[in-house]
């Protein structure tokens, strides 16, 4: 197979997986082109879900149309957890991930060199910024002047209680149930 025909299947492959994660409205579909990374594939797919179920369901779909496009059936790694699955088509490897598990471990990072237009005729992406790490929160001191001050003036001020309301059970007398009465044999014996 000559190197144009073999370009010519990984553009069609890559059109497919895309489609199949547009039919199930997957989120942020990315496509990198991978050939100066990696010898294994020449594309990485990145795509969101939202729940299990729709990763699971995003899964399904690349893997049926894939198959329906003429290529071999995809490995699919990851589908009993549904938070990060991996469908292996061979040249595409494609990862589905739950927004979290995608912000956590940031492939567009590792992969994101040289991203491809999804569709024919698209804008040509931007390769992706770096994510910074977030800044942590600090808490904000208090004098401890000011803090006794608040506790203080919230002790003096007083407290409007709403009057409590009768209760059903009130309003009904309460029967009183005679004692029960002990035999003089019973009596003895303790």
């Amino acid at each position: 197979m000559t190197e144009a025909a073999e370009k010519k299947d990984v553009q069609k492959l890559q059109r497919s997986i895309v489609d199949s994660l547009e039919d199930v409205k997957a989120q942020e579909i990315v496509v990198f082109n991978t050939e100066h990374l990696s010898s294994l594939f020449e594309r990485v797919v990145i795509a969101s879900g939202t729940s299990n179920r729709q990763t699971k369901a995003l899964a399904a779909s690349v893997r049926d149309g894939v198959k329906e496009s003429g290529f071999g059936k995809p490995r699919i790694e990851g589908e009993d957890n549904g938070e990060w699955i991996i469908v292996d088509c061979g040249s595409v490897v494609v990862h589905i991930m739950q927004p979290a598990i995608r912000t956590y471990y940031h492939l567009e990072e590792i992969w994101g060199e040289k991203p491809v237009r999804i569709k024919l005729g698209a804008p040509k992406p931007a390769a992706p910024k770096p994510v910074e790490a977030p800044q942590p929160v600090v808490a904000k001191k208090t004098p401890a002047k000011k803090t006794a001050a608040k506790k203080a003036s919230a002790k003096a001020a007083p407290s409007k209680a709403t009057p409590a309301k009768k209760s059903v059970a009130a309003k009904t007398p309460v029967r009183k149930t005679p004692a029960k009465k002990t035999s003089p044999r019973q009596s003895r014996k303790t």
